[in-house]
């Protein structure tokens, strides 16, 4: 053996073991070789797939902003809601304090916007239909269509993460570029193209966090996870309809902290920096973020508005250019003054009557009483002892105070007539008592006449102008002054209603306070002492915002919608034109693209259904296939949370409701439908893998759906960019063909 391994060393060259030798020495030196040196073909494969996703995110990214602002100028009036958000951008550039039910950030940016690009605040957005002409509308037009833009690249990037797929994001960026509705949105001055941009940067930077999963509290890891606290921040800022995508956040933090918590390789401290980080960012932050944005917002509104009746007493007085600000009235009440009486739950408003009557058949046809949100002087009342006539303004009568316990009566200033009530019932409320004005020149009859208590008072105490809570109590049939906040018909102007309630529990309603009050006989106080802390004003903004929006009802003849006819598209919403002379703009969703995101929510659930049960059933799924089942269940899994949270509270409220509360459940509806069809044709090649045509079903499928969508798109992007003629039930209209579904009235 040791002579064999001698020759074949001495003879290198010529023998079979040299020849040998020398092969592997050069396998050697190859392999080393190849081990220093990146494979080509694989780094070129990488760098192309890189190149595809950058080419293909730009690719969609200007095809969202090029058709979201191709024909934003038109038409030049305002349609729509824009006569709501564009005026409170106004009012925001004059500092001038209005109500909405709405938290501030979208109105704020929008009033920035418009400031920025030179619009000077002045145009009056009075109704649907008003020229522009000279103003300046395209800044706040741009800024809605620009945040309306970057849908298509978030969802992109978001089903990309989500389904590691190029096909299924470019699915999915398409469904959202060619609908119509999307694109109707984003082109107006409306609030919808800003909330649904911070739920899909949310939802962005949720999934991006998420995937940083093995490189927690690394860089890229707290970036985007406090990029998903500030975008809920935002999403909440502009409509509380942000709750819905703060609780998707917070219900996969909680199911991320307990698998965390189930890993045993990680210790209890590292699991409680985990707690910690997602408490910073995705609660203290956000909270933080949204507090500041109320801070700005009472900060730039310090000016008296058409807001103020929506508030305290207290609130008001910090207004500049309100009654109540710097001002200085008499502390104590006393007879003879003239006064306003304003209910202290909020968004109720001011003790009002006016010279117009009951309407026949409802109680006694005397003067109505209501109360309004609006300064007015309507709102005056002469507080009077209930057994006198004598004018107690009289120089030569002593002052004589109100006390807790009087009896009183109440004039009404404008029409003589005194505050009454009786038992009849009253317009809305069952088993309330009608209020109303009656008498003449202040002479009426024992009905009028009122106890007034101060709320945890004894009797005696003098009554405080603003501070005091007091109650009216009718002598006659001892009910409690107090306002319903039903909103009477036409006949009633649409106000408030007012009753005596027989049932004495202390409610918010039956409480009120005295804010003006005018009476010469007596020294002043300044009311700067009565200006409420930053917490006071945050708190009686939500009470008021909550308030106002379980209260929004429709008006008569007013278009509104049900939660069910959104999916189906059954019923869109004019947003221009009325008439074949008019550019007729019309919010309604591309039928194939919502139709289609139904039928992938039913195709959904039934094959997510059936692939849980095989696996709790234990039946074995291809290798192969496990992959593209994982992205199935939890990619569209996710996608289906986002669509049940935006969608199905909806239900729930009372208020009143309209088709465009549909698009951001819509948002993910149609990144559900990108996964679906492309683990769903993956799925088709892998099972026909022996037929010629399995290579071609995934590429062809996924081009078919694009070219449907983008054709039908053709067809109804008049509905988005206006269209001018016939209207649709004229036969020589171009559309008329397209009224698939009766209901559709554009």
């Amino acid at each position: 053996m040791a002579g064999g391994l001698v020759g074949c060393e001495l003879r290198p060259r010529r023998g079979r073991c040299g020849l040998q030798a020398s092969r592997a020495a050069d396998r050697d030196v190859a392999a080393e070789a190849a081990a220093r040196i990146p494979k080509p073909p694989a780094q070129s494969r990488r760098r192309l797939e890189a190149a595809g996703r950058w080419a293909l995110l730009t690719l969609v990214t200007l095809l969202s902003f090029a058709t979201r602002f191709h024909r934003l100028d038109e038409p030049p009036h305002v349609c729509w809601d824009e006569t709501h958000f564009g005026k409170m951008g106004s009012y925001y550039i004059n500092r001038t304090f209005f109500f909405d039910v709405h938290p501030p950030l979208g109105k704020m940016l929008i009033g920035l916007a418009g400031y920025l690009s030179g619009y000077d605040g002045t145009f009056s957005f009075q109704k649907p239909g008003d020229k522009y002409e000279h103003h300046s509308y395209m800044g706040m037009r741009g800024f809605c269509a620009f945040l309306g833009s970057w849908l298509i690249p978030f969802a992109y990037l978001t089903v990309l993460d989500l389904s590691q797929s190029l096909p299924a994001a470019v699915l999915s960026a398409a469904l959202l570029i060619f609908d119509t509705g999307c694109l109707t949105l984003s082109q107006y001055i409306l609030l919808d193209p800003i909330l649904m941009f911070f739920i899909m940067a949310a939802m962005l930077s949720m999934v991006k966090y998420n995937s940083y999963a093995d490189r927690p509290f690394s860089a890229p890891w707290w970036f985007w996870l406090s990029l998903t606290g500030i975008s809920l921040a935002g999403a909440l800022g502009v409509k509380f309809v942000g709750l819905f995508i703060i609780l998707h956040v917070g219900l996969n933090t909680i199911s991320d902290l307990w698998h965390l918590f189930g890993d045993l390789s990680l210790s209890l401290v590292t699991v409680g920096k985990h707690l910690t980080a997602r408490i910073l960012c995705l609660i203290v932050l956000p909270l933080v973020l949204y507090v500041a944005i109320f801070a700005v917002h009472i900060t730039v509104l310090n000016k008296s508005g058409p807001g103020d009746g929506f508030f305290s007493s207290a609130f008001q007085a910090r207004l500049s250019g309100n009654n109540l600000h710097n001002a200085s009235i008499p502390e104590h009440l006393a007879y003879g003054s003239v006064i306003t009486v304003k209910n202290l739950r909020m968004a109720i408003g001011y003790l009002h009557s006016h010279r117009h009557l009951y309407p026949e058949g409802i109680g006694a046809r005397q003067q109505q009483v209501t109360t309004y949100l609006h300064k007015d002087y309507n709102n005056m009342w002469i507080i009077k002892k209930h057994n006198t006539n004598s004018d107690p303004l009289d120089p030569s009568l002593p002052v004589e105070f109100v006390r807790h316990g009087d009896i009183i009566r109440l004039e009404h200033r404008e029409t003589s007539r005194n505050l009454h009530s009786h038992h009849h019932e009253a317009p809305l409320t069952r088993k309330h008592y009608q209020v109303t004005g009656y008498g003449i020149n202040g002479t009426g009859d024992s009905n009028d006449f009122w106890r007034i208590e101060v709320v945890n008072r004894k009797f005696g105490n003098r009554i405080k102008v603003l501070r005091s809570r007091i109650r009216l109590i009718h002598l006659g049939t001892g009910c409690v002054l107090g306002s319903s906040g039903k909103v009477l018909p036409k006949w009633g102007w649409e106000q408030l209603e007012v009753t005596c309630t027989p049932y004495l529990k202390e409610t918010l309603s039956s409480i009120w306070n005295v804010e003006d009050h005018i009476n010469p006989k007596l020294p002043n106080i300044s009311l700067d002492v009565l200006q409420p802390s930053f917490p006071e004003i945050l708190l009686e903004s939500h009470m008021i915002m909550m308030l106002g929006n379980n209260g929004l009802k429709p008006k008569d003849n007013e278009f509104t919608s049900k939660p069910w006819h959104w999916p189906i598209n059954y019923q869109g919403l004019r947003f221009s034109g009325a008439n074949d002379t008019d550019l007729r703009v019309y919010l309604l969703g591309n039928p194939v693209v919502w139709w289609l995101n139904l039928v992938s929510i039913a195709l959904y659930l039934i094959l997510g259904s059936i692939i849980a049960i095989a696996m709790q059933r234990g039946v074995q799924l291809p290798k192969e296939l496990e992959g593209q089942i994982q992205v199935l269940l939890r990619g569209g899994g996710q996608m289906l949370l986002g669509w049940v949270l935006h969608y199905f509270p909806f239900f729930l409220m009372g208020r009143i409701l309209y088709f465009h509360h549909y698009f951001p459940a819509m948002l993910f509806s149609s990144m559900l439908t990108g996964i679906l069809w492309d683990s769903l044709l993956r799925l088709c090649a892998w099972a026909l893998a022996s037929s010629p045509l399995a290579r071609g079903i995934h590429p062809m499928g996924v081009l078919s759906l694009l070219l449907v969508t983008a054709y039908s798109f053709y067809l109804f992007h008049p509905l988005a960019y206006g269209m001018v003629g016939p209207l649709a039930q004229d036969p020589e209209s171009p559309m008329a063909g397209l009224r698939w579904l009766e209901s559709w009235d554009f």
